[in-house]
C-alpha cells in the first residue's frame, strides 16, 4: 500500500465509528484511534441500529462493528450498511471474541470487509483500519480465506447455494485474465504477489481486481474471497 492508503481520497483523517456494547472497550479504542495523525473517532454507538444512524450522520469511513451487541447486532447492522446505496463507501471491520465463528462468515456475506479479534494488538488495530479504509483484504487475506474455505466449501448456511448460482451467472463477465487474477485473490496473494506470480505490474493486477469487483458487485477483496468460493470458482482443499 502506497504512503497515501492512510488517509481518505479527500485527504482528511480516516473516520472511525466504534460500535461496541462495552463502553469500556470503546473508551480504549477511541483513545488508541485518536492518537494516530491519520485518523479520528467520529462517533460511539452501543447497539447497531445506532450504528447505523451514525454512519449516515457522521460519515464514518470505517465501523469498528461488535458481532454481538442487544437489540440490533452487528450482522443485522452490517446488512443495513451494506444495503444503503448511500453508504457504499463505508468499511465494516467486524470484532468478535472468537476467529472461528459462523457469524463471521455470514458478516462477510453481508458485506463486512474482515474480521478482528478482540484480543489483537493495537497495532493490528490500526492496520485493519488503515486497510479497510483504503479497499484491502483485511489482516492475512489467508486467514480470512481459512474461514471461508472451511464454512462455505463444506456446506455453510443454507443460503449459499442460490447465491453461489448468482455468483456463477456473473463471473460469465469476467475475461479469462480477471478470472485468474480472481482466483489468485482468493489463494490470500496480494497484489504484489499476484504481479510477480502472472509477470505482470502491481498496477495491472490492481486494474483487473477493481473490474472483477464492479463486475460482480463487491464491495472489497473480502467479497472477492466470498464470490470465489461461493461460485465453486475456488474450493478448498484439505490440507
Amino acid at each position: 500500500m502506497d504512503d497515501t492508503g492512510t488517509q481518505t481520497q479527500a485527504g482528511r483523517p480516516i473516520r472511525v465509528l466504534l460500535a461496541d456494547d462495552q463502553a469500556l472497550l470503546r473508551s480504549a479504542f477511541k483513545v488508541l484511534v485518536d492518537s494516530e495523525p491519520d485518523m479520528q473517532v467520529v462517533g460511539e454507538a452501543s447497539d447497531g441500529a445506532q450504528a447505523y444512524a451514525l454512519a449516515r450522520e457522521r460519515e464514518a469511513d470505517v465501523v469498528l462493528m461488535d458481532i454481538r451487541m442487544p437489540g440490533t447486532d452487528g450482522l443485522a447492522a452490517t446488512r443495513m450498511i451494506s444495503a444503503d446505496p448511500g453508504l457504499s463507501g463505508v468499511r465494516i471491520v467486524m470484532l468478535t471474541t472468537f476467529e472461528v465463528d459462523e457469524y463471521v462468515i455470514q458478516a462477510l456475506r453481508a458485506g463486512a470487509s474482515g474480521f478482528l479479534g478482540k484480543g489483537a494488538e493495537p497495532d493490528e488495530l490500526l492496520n485493519a483500519i488503515r486497510l479497510a479504509a483504503a479497499g484491502e483484504a483485511l489482516l492475512s487475506p489467508a486467514a480470512t480465506k481459512g474461514l471461508i474455505a472451511s464454512f462455505l466449501a463444506q456446506g455453510g448456511p443454507a443460503e449459499a447455494p442460490a447465491a453461489g448460482s448468482a455468483h456463477a451467472e456473473r463471473l460469465a463477465a469476467l475475461t479469462v485474465r480477471e478470472r485468474e487474477v480472481l482466483v489468485l485473490v482468493a489463494a490470500g496473494l496480494s497484489n504484489d504477489g499476484i504481479a510477480a506470480r502472472l509477470e505482470v505490474s502491481p498496477l495491472t493486477v490492481k486494474t483487473h481486481v477493481n473490474r472483477a469487483m464492479a463486475k460482480l458487485g463487491a464491495r472489497d477483496r473480502a467479497q472477492l474471497v466470498v464470490i470465489a468460493y461461493e461460485s465453486g470458482l475456488v474450493r478448498s482443499r484439505a490440507d
